[in-house]
């Protein structure tokens, strides 16, 4: 439908507009606020039956050519020029598309190659990775990861990882096993497993240089000892001999797991299983074996947590892996408070404990300032639409009647509308909260300062045995997407908590509400390795 040169009255003045019926209302809401200065969430356009939503459709309200539109709002400064000439997609080249839709895409399975695609979907929710490959990749598999990312970022298909494949391979040649009914030159390369992929592609990556702290001065530490490797201290006691002196040692680790029994039905309680425990050895002062209790804690937490759930055992009557099918419910937000040493607990508990009511805070705020909306919007909030579908047609009279009100009588205030920017509350939460922080942590970089981390990125399996089946990777949204705090700011609500499944190079949006469904229980999908970051301070 060609554009239609319409009117619109505001504050007693008459303007000019070009309304294109085949571009959103929001488009024409902004030619608006270019003529008035009312921002558009500030605005009401007033058609028959209600006010313009930014969702309406132009053909329910069959706009013609002349016609005058009311707008009602308090008009504030007047937008200034844009600073970069605005481009339009159809004008863009593929790396400005992918960086202006930021729609992740998926990788082409070349064959048996899902535990591959679905691990390096996952270490994607890790920024500062991509950050540290950027600046200094060491030659080999690292270059070969770098070069994929940059791929995968300035492109709308999906991605061959050819090149990637072979550097695996070549670096770890268990990946290039052939199958035993098949061979290489047909296509024939066995399964593997995504857990061993993330281990060896994370091991491939440590002599990738680190980052420099936030003072900018350089860091003598590696990329991976800084934000995924923690230290795990253990401890062993004999049950036998107490006073024999208890044997501690400390270790790097790139991983924590869960394991799982016929017991186990959270997570939390199968990594307890896994560090605390029952071993025999040899007594020095008994002169023979001996039970011991193993007692294991973390004395230092990265800033992304791995963790694997524990679900193939090797058994011995079939003399092969099986998978674990039992159910096994993980969290979305995860304290790791009960997983560190008791020196380590002392220096967490400050920033944790406040964090977790500035939460509280920030889910009141959220809470308030969605009633306040749907305050603003009125009544025609909810009468814009009948139950078929179709606008409500209203007297004539109402917008005149919606006018009046709203130039000639005062409103009652709405609950919460005199709330800061939520920018305003997070910048004054950052300092206190920095403040809190221990000497020791804020000096180790990549660090977790609170124990509290939120779940980013997981790979699944599909099937019943450990050397088949099928992998696929879950990312959250956030990750690839800038969440926006304030109506002015583009980006994801910051309540959103919807996910990214890749399939390969299939790439759809997962519901939160699904994640329950990735806690196993049968041969569907079931969670295998869980990245959790540490949660920002704002």
């Amino acid at each position: 439908m060609a554009p239609l040169n319409v009117h619109i009255k505001h504050a007693g003045k008459t303007h000019d507009v070009v309304l294109d019926t085949d571009r959103p209302p929001v488009v024409f809401k902004d030619a608006v606020y270019q003529l008035t200065g009312v921002p558009p969430e500030r605005m009401k356009v007033m058609i028959k039956g209600g006010v313009l939503k930014d969702d309406t459709d132009w053909r329910k309200v069959a706009p013609k050519e002349g016609q005058t539109f009311m707008v009602i709002g308090a008009a504030g400064e007047l937008p200034k020029p844009p600073e970069k000439p605005i481009v339009f997609l159809e004008d863009m080249d593929d790396s400005e598309l992918a960086q202006a839709l930021a729609y992740p895409v998926g990788l082409t399975n070349l064959g048996n190659t899902c535990y591959m695609n679905s691990t390096v979907q996952a270490l994607r929710a890790i920024p500062e990775l991509q950050t540290a490959l950027a600046a200094s990749a060491p030659v080999g598999l690292p270059t070969q990861l770098r070069n994929l990312y940059r791929n995968m970022s300035s492109t709308v298909d999906e991605v061959r990882p050819a090149e990637f494949l072979v550097a695996l391979r070549q670096a770890f040649p268990q990946f290039a096993e052939v199958n035993r009914s098949g061979n290489k030159m047909m296509g024939g390369y066995a399964q593997q497993d995504a857990e061993e992929c993330w281990v060896q592609l994370l091991g491939a990556m440590r002599e990738v240089p680190g980052l420099p702290g936030p003072s900018g001065s350089g860091s003598t530490k590696k990329f991976l000892d800084q934000y995924l490797t923690g230290e795990m201290r253990r401890e062993l006691k004999c049950d036998e001999a107490p006073e024999e002196p208890p044997s501690v040692t400390v270790e790097k680790v790139l991983k924590i797991e869960c394991n799982i029994t016929v017991n186990t039905n959270y997570m939390q309680s199968g990594i307890m299983d896994a560090l605390d425990g029952k071993i025999e050895k040899n007594s020095p002062s008994l002169g023979r074996e001996a039970v011991y209790s193993s007692k294991s804690r973390l004395s230092r937490l990265p800033s992304y947590l791995t963790v694997h759930m524990v679900r193939f055992a090797w058994r011995r009557d079939i003399g092969k892996k099986a998978k674990i099918m039992r159910k096994v419910k993980f969290p979305t937000e995860f304290d790791a408070l009960d997983l560190v040493t008791d020196d380590l607990k002392e220096k967490l508990v400050p920033v944790s404990r406040r964090l977790k009511e500035l939460e509280k805070e920030r889910g009141e705020r959220r809470k308030v300032r969605k009633r306040t909306k749907i305050a603003a919007e009125g009544p025609s909030a909810g009468k814009g639409k009948a139950k078929d579908g179709d606008v409500e047609m209203a007297d004539a009279a109402a917008p005149a009647e919606a006018g009046s009100s709203a130039e000639g009588e005062k409103k009652e205030p709405v609950a919460g509308a005199e709330l800061e920017e939520e920018n305003v509350y997070r910048e004054k939460e950052l300092k206190e909260l920095e403040a809190l922080v221990h000497p020791d942590l804020k000096a180790d970089v990549g660090c977790s300062v609170s124990g509290l981390y939120e779940l980013v990125a997981i790979v699944t399996h599909k099937g019943a045995a450990a050397d088949a089946g099928h992998y696929m990777g879950f990312v959250k949204r956030s990750v690839f997407h800038p969440v926006s705090r304030s109506p002015k700011e583009p980006g994801l609500p910051d309540d959103d908590e919807d996910w990214y499944k890749f399939d390969d190079d299939k790439v759809s949006i997962f519901p939160k509400e699904k994640l329950a469904t990735l806690d196993g229980g049968g041969e569907d999908s079931a969670a295998y390795v869980l990245l959790y970051k540490a949660k920002p301070l704002a």
